[in-house]
């Protein structure tokens, strides 16, 4: 037999077993070689999902009533549809404040509004007490300041740390009519050095 012929019996005999090999593989789990990847044919890569992150909401009226000292992280006991409500930024903190009462720490006169399509089945309670979450230390650190020291605990902000819920509360004493009064007055001269400061850049 000549070269040629060897060579065609060859590539005949490759034809009919190749195919046959591999599925014999596979069937015993034997992994088989893909094609090289490249940046034409890889696989795209899985997204990876975005946190929300920020403020959420202030309570501008307690730094203006008293004077924070003492701060704290607390985590919130919440339901779905008020995550959802947090999400797109719908919450108020002006008249709230912080019960401490039984060794716990409760969040009263918070408002988040219930998005319209939250589920029809939950009754969804705009102002509801909501639980906030201390551990044993600060509980009993803010309980003796509260009750022994006459300070006030107050809600500062609401705000994503990650992808979890925060509550800034603090400690604070309250101001008098003429400490809010210089308080109104920094503020509105803060204000004035802004836009003196805008006005500038913008002739610059």
């Amino acid at each position: 037999m000549n070269a040629g012929g060897a060579i065609e019996r060859c590539e005949k005999m490759f034809m009919v077993y190749c195919p046959v090999l591999i599925r014999l593989a596979q069937a015993c789990s034997i992994p088989v070689a893909d094609k090289p990847q490249t940046p034409y044919n890889a696989r795209p890569m899985a997204k990876q999902k975005k946190h929300p992150e920020g403020t959420i909401a202030q309570n501008k009226k307690a730094r203006h009533d008293y004077f924070i000292e003492h701060r704290f992280e607390a985590g919130l006991v919440l339901a779905g549809w008020e995550v959802k409500s947090l999400r797109a930024g719908k919450a108020q903190l002006v008249d709230s404040y912080v019960l401490l009462k039984d060794g716990e720490a409760w969040l009263l006169g918070s408002h988040f509004s219930p998005l319209s399509t939250a589920s029809t089945h939950v009754i969804a309670d705009p102002v509801r007490t909501r639980k906030l979450l201390l551990n044993k230390k600060e509980l009993e650190r803010l309980n003796t300041a509260v009750q022994q020291k006459g300070y006030a605990c107050v809600a500062l902000s609401l705000y994503w740390s990650k992808h979890l819920i925060k509550c800034e509360i603090a400690l604070g004493k309250g101001k008098k009519e003429y400490d809010k009064r210089h308080t109104e007055r920094e503020r509105d001269s803060d204000r004035e050095l802004q836009r003196a400061v805008r006005s500038k850049g913008k002739d610059d």
